[in-house]
């Protein structure tokens, strides 16, 4: 009886993890976008309305949750067949179907409703990202690099919620760093995979992955790379950037971004570590610092001068 009355808690735990919250940090990187605006004189933006932005973000926790859930009731046969991914609640049989299938209905309910009570323009926008990403999972992903773009227009989408959500414009500039700066985490993810799959079978359960070249990989991400440090430099000194934040001064956070991509390439390059990069945001030393310095030189430039 004591065993029976524990049981339910490892499954509990397996549906939080199923929800990845992880992966959440994501939707915390794109508050950069309000973080900018902040310092637009033309706006006005109050610090307040932050907490909008923050709840536009839990919404696209709950639903992006979901899309993660439904993902792993798809792809549990061929997850079973990973050497890592076979471990998940839902592949290792931890999490029933029903019950995973009852806790994605839950939250994408909760985050689509949610949405609704913002404004129509988050509504769409959270809609249009739900439905990109079961088009991701039921097919997108498995067409080499498509599924590469998917994910980095889903970012696109959380950034121009956020904006959506608290009534304020955004800089097309801003959407396109944000935009290639997904591309670029997302190209360093997949070679990472493709050199651990490399003559194994488990690289079927990522089909893209066989019609993918590591060379052809190597060289897309230092195209990315270089493009977005140069649409960021162009950002901080386009005309409307300077006359919303009535300084030029802003080229000042440019060697944070470089510093931060150069970083980020090293641990992939020469330390393996592309597979997750929520996880090396969160724990490597130089490229937090970096990240910290970037934040508060951009307040400084942006805010306090």
């Amino acid at each position: 009886m004591h065993n029976l009355a524990e049981r339910p808690k490892p499954v509990f735990s397996g549906l939080i993890q199923s929800m990845r919250p992880s992966q959440w940090t994501k939707n915390l990187v794109v508050l950069a976008a309000f973080f900018f605006a902040l310092g637009d004189r033309q706006q006005r933006l109050s610090p307040g309305m932050f907490f909008w932005a923050l709840s536009a973000a839990v919404l696209f926790c709950l639903v992006s949750s979901a899309v993660y859930i439904f993902n792993d009731i798809v792809d549990r046969a061929n997850d079973r067949a990973h050497c890592v991914k076979r471990s998940r609640p839902i592949a290792s049989g931890l999490v029933a179907i029903s019950a995973a299938w009852t806790s994605a209905a839950a939250l994408l309910t909760a985050g689509l409703i949610g949405s609704c009570f913002m404004n129509r323009g988050f509504a769409l926008a959270i809609g249009a990202y739900v439905v990109i990403q079961m088009l991701y999972t039921l097919w997108l992903k498995r067409v080499a690099m498509v599924e590469e773009y998917v994910i980095s227009f889903g970012f696109v989408l959380r950034a121009a919620g956020r904006t959506l959500a608290v009534n304020v414009e955004i800089s097309q500039w801003l959407l396109i760093c944000t935009f290639l700066m997904a591309l670029f985490l997302a190209l360093c993810k997949r070679r990472h995979e493709k050199r651990m799959t490399e003559g194994s079978k488990t690289a079927i359960t990522r089909p893209s992955l066989l019609d993918s070249d590591e060379r052809l990989i190597d060289q897309l991400i230092a195209v990315i790379a270089g493009s977005t440090i140069i649409a960021y430099a162009i950002y901080t000194q386009w005309p409307d950037t300077i006359a919303k934040f009535e300084t030029n001064l802003l080229s000042l956070t440019i060697p944070f971004v470089v510093f931060g991509i150069f970083r980020y390439m090293h641990l992939v390059y020469r330390k393996n570590r592309g597979d997750q990069p929520e996880q090396i945001l969160l724990t490597d030393t130089p490229l937090m610092a970096d990240i910290a310095l970037f934040a508060l030189s951009v307040w400084w430039v942006a805010i306090a001068l």
